[in-house]
């Protein structure tokens, strides 16, 4: 049985296979966590980042304190829009209609997606694959490897505050934080991003960290000079966040800025 409150995430590959996790918590690095357990499920080279966020599906129960009810977002990127039925049926969301994500070809281009198919052939391949990723394992192995253990929210039911949230509609934010150097530096600068981001940002979003020492290409893509770097990539205009990410109302000033 599902529990009331939480967030779930799906991830799928061109193949039509799929991993996903359900998080009471809502703590979890989530789409980290599913490209690593994708890549120790079909024994790839390395975790398939360059699926996120086109091939990912979201949805969060959360409650709301105004009306006492508990109310549901569902985002789906264009690419795995005819998984509803699916999803459905794994987050138990009956008959949910899901919103489709924002999304351009830039953040997830078939054309280039196609060029790892002869690299990554298992993710092309039709097995009919449901996995389910037991998250808690997943953290506590991921933190032991990489001596990043963000102690975040404790409390499943923080609702997003009414500045940020639109009733009238909802959307995703896509994200990228750049960081690189010390690793307790990084731990910090994650744990103060997760904090902002769920309580403060009111609709689902996707966070990818990227370590410009280990990949200087995606920094030099993105235009970063300096760490860490908060990028806003949708929705447009792109937002650049660099340092002082300790302000908080300015952070999320920025992050939501329509203009």
């Amino acid at each position: 049985m599902l529990p009331q409150i939480f967030k779930g995430i799906a991830l799928f590959t061109p193949g039509g296979d799929l991993i996903y996790c359900i998080d009471p918590s809502k703590r979890g690095r989530w789409h980290m966590h599913l490209c690593v357990s994708l890549q120790e499920l079909l024994g790839l080279s390395e975790p398939p980042h360059f699926l996120v966020p086109g091939y990912t599906a979201t949805v969060d129960r959360w409650f709301d304190p105004r009306t006492r009810e508990v109310k549901i977002s569902a985002e789906i990127y264009p690419p795995v829009r005819r998984y509803q039925e699916l999803l459905n049926a794994v987050f138990k969301t009956e008959n949910l209609i899901w919103q489709t994500a924002p999304w351009t070809e830039e953040f997830c281009n078939p054309i280039v997606i196609e060029t790892y198919r002869d690299r990554f052939p298992q993710l092309w391949q039709e097995r009919d694959l449901i996995a389910c990723l037991d998250l808690s394992q997943k953290i506590a192995s991921l933190d032991a490897q990489e001596g990043i253990v963000p102690q975040l929210l404790e409390n499943s039911q923080i609702s997003p505050p009414t500045q940020t949230r639109n009733s009238q509609s909802s959307h995703t934010y896509v994200l990228r934080l750049f960081v690189s150097g010390d690793r307790r530096s990084n731990e910090v600068i994650l744990e103060r991003i997760y904090h902002l981001l769920e309580r403060g940002l009111g609709h689902p979003y996707t966070l990818k960290v990227i370590d410009i020492s280990k990949h200087p290409e995606q920094a030099e893509t993105n235009h970063v000079s300096a760490t860490p770097t908060l990028v806003r990539v949708w929705p447009h205009p792109v937002r650049r966040i660099v340092g002082q990410l300790e302000d908080i109302p300015r952070v999320l000033q920025i992050l939501t800025s329509s203009s």
